[in-house]
């Protein structure tokens, strides 16, 4: 006979189906070349970037993503090593959901690129909103125009490559030119109410010295870092972007400026030709699989201004060129997505002069629309001595330029000093907007601002 205090049969059968195991689906490995896992049976039950499970012959497991099909295949990419993974091993159907549920409680947090925490610093606390990774942009007509000025802290760019609230800048520069140095200078002096730092495919030894020197206590107050290390698998280092994009448009929704930082979109574009060429896709441009320029806008298009009742998201991405050259595939289409581009010299780089921006060669779409008429002439007189120099920079090394011949080219040569004394900042040192045109006008010896 029962006790009054034991369980009814109802409430123990409800426990012991409770403790049932899942019914779990799954299909078998039937293939591995190289990065690529080919399974069959669970084909008509997955669809392109649903998430598997691998179990290797020591009943360990690792998650891989449907890449494509083949012939009533799917075709995954794992997440991790394929030791252990072999012909007649389990592939499970399901796993984690493809979306991150970012709180304000990860400011201040390092997550990985599926949205866990790798700081040490204990579990995330669940927002109240799913925010899918592969969010599609904002419809063009429901976007406010961008806001006003954005003070990025760096005289060159505050001057001649002005940034308004929810503009897309990208930094173009090669391998050792200051690009790192420069993010980290915008990530510090920015105007911003939260920053999203995306390190894609950052080299490990890296991330923990950007977090702790370059953000600093401070910066990382009000920031979250997503990593995603160069020995990762493709498929995460590309995850990591998206979800540097779903929690940046987390806190847009919330109305805030938000201050999105990628480095580097060159790293998620190879990520993307990996996955590509795995799946079969055909190599067209330097090797880039169409997917790769089908990727870039729908990433880079989620960036910019929010709806109305929304914040924005303004931008900054940096483009690793390969060789120096401009004009690659991922620069040349990066460029045409962006609202403006920032050019790092490896020549103005070696001359020690840094951040090694090219001004002549930087854009800001934003311009000349954002200054006032006095700001536009500053800025137009300081390019035209710079433009001057550069055309006659070799005669004047030379010494085949004689003094007199030209007023212009004698003011771009007495300037040029105080220019590139401008133009040179250091790593610790800020600089606002209205202290920048006051140092340009101070510089080239423009007239006082209108009243």
């Amino acid at each position: 006979m029962l006790s009054p205090s034991s369980p009814s049969l109802a409430e123990r059968l409800a426990r012991e189906i409770g403790e049932l195991p899942e019914s779990v689906l799954f299909g078998r490995v039937c293939a591995v070349t190289g990065l690529l896992v080919e399974a069959e049976g669970p084909a008509s039950l997955l669809a392109i970037g649903d998430r598997c499970r691998l179990v290797g012959r020591d009943g360990t497991g690792i998650h891989a993503e449907v890449a494509g099909f083949r012939d009533g295949r799917s075709l995954l990419m794992p997440y991790g090593t394929l030791a252990g993974i072999a012909p007649g091993c389990r592939a499970e159907v399901g796993g984690d959901d493809d979306a991150v549920w970012p709180d304000r409680q990860w400011l201040g947090r390092v997550i990985g690129p599926l949205g866990e925490p790798i700081d040490g610093a204990g579990p995330l606390r669940a927002g109240p909103r799913r925010y899918p990774l592969r969010a599609a942009p904002p419809p063009a007509h429901d976007r406010q125009r961008m806001g006003g000025k954005l003070d990025l802290g760096v005289r060159a760019i505050n001057a001649f490559l002005t940034c308004c609230h929810g503009q897309r800048l990208g930094v173009f520069a090669g391998s050792g030119v200051g690009k790192s140095s420069l993010l980290s200078m915008l990530a510090r002096y920015t105007e911003a109410d939260v920053i999203v730092i995306g390190l894609i495919g950052e080299r490990g030894r890296e991330a923990r010295e950007f977090v702790e020197d370059s953000l600093g206590a401070d910066g990382l107050a009000r920031s979250v870092v997503v990593v995603a290390t160069s020995d990762q698998a493709p498929p995460l280092r590309r995850h990591a972007a998206y979800t540097t994009m779903a929690v940046a448009e987390c806190f847009r929704d919330q109305g805030l400026r938000v201050l999105c930082l990628m480095d580097s979109v060159t790293r998620f574009a190879l990520a993307q030709r990996e996955i590509g060429l795995a799946a079969g896709e055909p190599p067209t441009t330097k090797g880039y699989t169409p997917s790769v320029f089908a990727e870039l806008p729908r990433l880079l298009e989620r960036a910019g201004p929010g709806a109305a009742g929304q914040g924005s998201i303004t931008g900054l991405f940096t483009v690793l060129v390969d060789g120096d050259d401009h004009n690659e595939p991922i620069a040349d289409a990066v460029r045409s997505i962006l609202d403006g581009h920032v050019v790092l010299d490896r020549h103005i780089a070696e001359r020690g002069r840094y951040p090694a921006i090219d001004v002549l060669k930087s854009v800001s779409r934003a311009l000349p629309g954002c200054n006032t008429p006095d700001e536009n002439a500053l800025i137009g007189r300081a390019r035209r001595l710079l433009s001057v120099w550069e055309e006659m920079a070799e005669l004047i090394r030379l010494g085949a330029y004689r003094a007199g011949t030209d007023p212009e080219v004698d003011e771009a040569i007495r300037l040029r000093p105080a220019l590139e004394a401008f133009l040179s900042q250091g790593k610790d040192e800020r600089c606002d907007l209205a202290d920048s045109y006051a140092a340009l006008r101070a510089a080239i010896g423009g007239p006082p601002p209108a009243p």
